[in-house]
Order: structure tokens, then sequence, then C-alpha cells
């Protein structure tokens, strides 16, 4: 016979299965189809232009809708957004495995984006609300983190195996079966969490200023490096991105309960893991990228082969979140964020000073320390989440994921920008075609190694414990917080840090 607290516990971890098998999902959506575009360009015949849709619909949607897909779960209902946008995201997945046209692909990807959108800010949710304490959370984060790690770098590897011995379509199909099977698992287990002090009213202008100003700054990210980054259109983009974002806080300080309340970020925790996160995405998404093409332009290596090289790093990142919590409650978050987000920034930096002559193995040592790294700073999620409200844990995984949606295209794009316009430069001083890119990849290598090592800076002293002035600070923002509507309404008080 099972206790009521065995059955609980019994429960959860069912429960962090069927979240987790949704995150793996969509993270692997995220980039398996890269490899695949050479197969889907032959068979449906696609032009540039489309190519480049195929996979970019699916990230706008995706990035442009995370905030208002947190803010509908608070309200709505965590598990039953999360069933939503699940059913969304399998059926749109049957849907591209099946289009026989480049429109069809392109708008079932879209949607793919819009169910992804509204299942994984409500993951974190789910985790907050199931594991109550501290350590459990932690935990449980580190497990669903570790789950992302290994669908970002089995993407390229399975993408490229399934193309090239089955049929480009099953990067889609099977995403059919596990969907099925996670809906099933996730009705049965999963409890519904909406707090009964949490937000009633949706806050519709916030959801529409928020996406839309979220899918010009995307739109632009994506783009820009094709139309140009002076060209009327990303500029036009950019200046919307900028008038609606500034709209958008006009509005959160206004409106009587807002989507995401700006006093917030007066919270250094919340702020400062913020700023850390923002720099962890810089470096990893654009190492990912830019490495990937170092391997198959450089060295040659075929797209199989490539996405394997990237398998190590994350089996280690992986292994670094389960364990970071252990980790983390005995020296304490802000140092092992801060010492894992230099290590990390180390082995970027070391990966740009290969050159030409490097193999498999010699990538071996740099790929390890970054994966190390990351996964260790699998506690910066958890102190992100904890310094919200438990009501408003949808949108602050919404702020979560869309923040690192953003940083990840932001370091694509500046890194590209630098190797660009160092490769110019190196082109001109007569060095050959080789060399001059292997010194615009070291420089954009480089500087995101920077950026990670100064996020490292800005994990350490926004997770430290507060002094005393900081924590009378932290009172004032929580009663700010708890403070009754008009509507008579009360928001539960900040949670106090571990």
């Amino acid at each position: 016979m099972y206790t009521v607290e065995e059955k609980l516990v019994d429960r959860s971890r069912w429960t962090l299965l069927a979240v987790a098998l949704a995150t793996f999902m969509t993270y692997l959506d995220n980039n398996i189809v890269n490899v695949a575009i050479p197969a889907i360009e032959r068979d449906l015949h696609l032009t540039t232009s489309g190519l480049e849709w195929v996979v970019s619909s699916y990230i706008l949607v995706f990035a442009s809708l995370l905030l208002a897909g947190g803010r509908l779960a608070d309200v709505w209902g965590r598990k039953r957004l999360f069933l939503i946008g699940l059913s969304i995201f399998t059926l749109a997945s049957l849907a591209a495995g099946l289009a026989g046209s480049v429109e069809v692909l392109v708008a079932s990807r879209a949607v793919q984006g819009l169910g992804a959108a509204l299942v994984t800010p409500t993951t974190l949710a789910i985790i907050s609300a199931t594991f109550v304490t501290t350590r459990q959370r932690a935990a449980a984060v580190g497990i669903w983190s570790a789950v992302g790690a290994l669908a970002l770098a089995v993407g390229p590897l399975l993408g490229g195996l399934l193309s090239e011995y089955v049929s480009w379509g099953w990067i889609f199909f099977i995403n059919v079966p596990v969907g099925l099977a996670t809906l099933g698992l996730a009705a049965a287990v999963i409890r519904e969490s909406r707090e009964v002090s949490g937000p009633r009213r949706i806050d519709l202008p916030g959801v529409i200023t928020s996406a839309l100003t979220l899918f010009a700054l995307t739109f632009a990210l994506i783009e820009g490096h094709d139309r140009g980054w002076t060209s009327p259109v990303i500029l036009s983009c950019f200046a919307v991105a900028a008038v609606l974002g500034f709209v958008f806080v006009q509005l959160e300080l206004r409106v009587r309960e807002p989507m995401v309340a700006m006093s917030l970020f007066r919270e250094r925790v919340f702020s400062g893991g913020l700023i850390a996160l923002l720099m962890w995405g810089f470096g990893l998404f654009g190492i990912y990228f830019f490495t990937s093409l170092y391997l198959q332009g450089v060295l040659g290596f075929s797209p199989t082969k490539a996405g394997a090289a990237f398998v190590p790093m994350a089996l280690l990142m992986a292994t670094g979140a389960v364990i970071s919590e252990k980790v983390s409650h005995r020296l304490g978050a802000h140092r092992v964020v801060g010492a894992a987000m230099v290590l990390m920034a180390a082995g970027i930096a070391s990966v740009g000073l290969l050159g030409a002559d490097a193999d498999f193995a010699s990538l071996m040592p740099s790929f390890a320390v970054i994966g190390i790294g990351g996964g260790l700073t699998v506690p910066l999620t958890a102190s992100v989440l904890d310094a919200m409200p438990r009501a408003e844990a949808g949108v602050a995984s919404g702020i979560f994921n869309a923040s690192r949606e953003v940083s990840g295209l932001l370091g694509i794009t500046v890194i590209g920008a630098v190797l660009t316009a160092r490769q110019s430069v190196l082109l001109t001083a007569g060095d050959t075609p080789l060399d001059a890119f292997l010194g615009g990849y070291r420089a954009g290598i480089l500087l995101a190694a920077g950026l990670v090592a100064l996020g490292g800076v800005a994990a350490y002293l926004g997770l430290r414990h507060p002094s005393a002035r900081e924590e009378a600070a932290d009172v004032s923002a929580a009663q700010e917080l708890s403070a009754p509507s008009a509507a008579g309404d009360v928001a539960p008080a900040m949670p106090a840090r571990a």
C-alpha cells in the first residue's frame, strides 16, 4: 500500500516526465529542420525565400507569443493551456510531415510555433506548482534543463539521420506518437494549478503590444542579414519594436492587473538573473550556429558528423544540469552559476582558437568545458523562477523563454556581423578566403566568450544573498505586488529566497 505522500511523489514524477517530453519536442523543432533543408529543397523545389521561411516561420511565431502564452496559462490554468498547446503542436507536426507544397509547410511550421508558444511557458509553471519546496523545484528544473540541452544537440543529428536514411517528413512525424502519448499522460497526472489569488483578467493591450513588439524585433533579427541592416524594412521593424516596447511598459505601469509587473525589475535576483540569462543565450546559441558552419565549411564534416560532435557536449550539459541542485545547495547559487558561466566562456574562447587542421578529437576538450559549464548554470533558471510570485509563474516562464530566444537570435546576429566585418578586413589585406573566415570566426567567438563571462559577473552579483537594506527593499517590492486591486483581488506575496 502506498501512503498519500508516496502517491504524491509518484504523481509528481509522472508530471515531470510529461512536461519533459513536451519540452523535448518543442526544443527539438527549434533546430531539427536545419540539416534537412537540402532534402526538403529537392522534394518541394523551394526558392531561397521559401527555404528561409520553413525555418523562420516557426521561430517568429514561437518567440512572439511566449509572453502571451505565459499570461494565458496564469489566467486560464496551466494544465488546460498545456493540453491545448500540445494538441495544436502535434496536429501541426502531422500536417508539416504530409505537406506537398511550400505554402502548406510554412503554414504548418507557423502553427507549430503557436502550439510551442502555448506549451513552453506552462512547463516551468507546472513544475513551480508541482514541486513546492525550493530544493525539489531546483532539482526538477535541473532535469527540465537537461532534457532541453539534449534536444538542442540531438536535433541536428536526428534531422540528418532521418532526412538521409528515411524521409524528411519523419522529422515532423516523429512528434505525433510522442505528442499523443504525452497528451494521455498529462491529462491523467497533471493537476490544474491556477492560483486562487492569481490574475483573473487577460491584459489584452499588454498581450497585443508584447506580441507585436517581439514579432517586429524577431523579424528584424532574422531578416536583417539578407535584407541589409540599413534597409527600410529592417530599420522600420526595429523602430516599431522600440515604440511598441515603450507603449507596453507604459500600459503595464497603468493597468490594474498588468501582464508583467514592472516592479519585478527592481528585484535584484530577477533582473540580475535575466541579464545573465541573456548573456548565456547569446553565447550558447551563437556557438551552436557558427561552429556548425566551421565544422562543415572548414573541417569538412558531413551534417551528420557535425551534429554528432555536439552530442558529448549535450550529455555533459545534461549531467551538469542534474547535479547542479546539489552543488548549488552546498556552495550557493551565485557562486556556482558565476563560476559556471566563466568556465563556459573559457570553453567558448578555446573553440575560437582552433584552426583549419582540427579534428573530431581536438574539439572534445573545449566542447566538454562548455557542456559542464552550461549545465551548472541551471540554478539561474530556478532562482529567476523563485523571484516571481507563484501566481505569476506562467508569465515568468514566458519572460525566461522569450529572453532566451531573443538573446540567441541577437547572438547569431552580432557574432555574424563581427565575423563578416573582420573577414572583409582580412580579405582586403590579402588573406585567403579560408584564413579570412577563420579570423572572422575567432573574433566573433571571442566576443561571445567575453559577454558570457560578463553574464557570470551579473549572476554572481544578482543571485548572492541580499544585505539588510536590500531585504527591506525586497519587502517593499513584495508589498507593491500584493497590494489589493480595485476589484478586491489580492496578489500573493513574493516568496522568500532560499
